[in-house]
Parts: C-alpha cells; sequence; structure tokens
C-alpha cells in the first residue's frame, strides 16, 4: 500500500459505497436481515436494499438505521468539530463561532 493511498480525493459516490458496505457488514455481524432493520427502523426494506447495493439512501433513513444499528452519536458528531487546513481558517473559524449565519467576505 503507498502512502499515497491516504491522500486520493475521493468522491460523493466512494463515500456513499464505503458507508453502504460499512453499514451492511454491521448488520451482518448483528445478524440482522434487511427486513429486520427495516421493520426496527422504520425505513422500507426497498431502500435498505438500494443503499446496500448502490449507496443511494435519503438523510432522514440513514439516520434512522444507524440509530438502529446503535450509531447515534457517530451521526451526531459528523459536523460537531470545526476543521481546518491552515491558521487562516483556524482564525476565522474562531471569529465566526457564534455567529447566526455567514455573509459573504
Amino acid at each position: 500500500m503507498s502512502v499515497l493511498d491516504n491522500y486520493t480525493l475521493d468522491s460523493a459516490e466512494d463515500i456513499a459505497r464505503e458507508i453502504a458496505d460499512s453499514f451492511r457488514k454491521r448488520r451482518i455481524e448483528k445478524n440482522l436481515t434487511r427486513e429486520e432493520v427495516a421493520l426496527r427502523s422504520g425505513v422500507a426494506a426497498s431502500n435498505i436494499a438500494r443503499f446496500e447495493q448502490k449507496g443511494l439512501i435519503s438523510l432522514k433513513h440513514l439516520i434512522n438505521i444507524a440509530m438502529t444499528l446503535g450509531y447515534t452519536s457517530e451521526v451526531r458528531s459528523l459536523f460537531a468539530q470545526p476543521k481546518y487546513s491552515t491558521m487562516e481558517e483556524l482564525t476565522q473559524i474562531r471569529r465566526n463561532s457564534n455567529k447566526k449565519k455567514a455573509h459573504k467576505a
């Protein structure tokens, strides 16, 4: 494995597939069928199948199935911490931390 493998730019589709693959693994580890997850989460089995096969799902349904498998805190923490790549960006984040909406610079 190359050191550069960690620095490739993923597409939204790639990330969706990874999330779907991870969901499927966790579902199988818990010995749950798609139908059982559907019953527990309120998400149609057809939507769960489409998610596992194509990585397509609404945010609401993703949250419902994440909660069903016990991943509520992971979903909640998705945007919980600010991310920055430069000191200038960190300074801007700190300046804007108490604002209610964004304004053009």
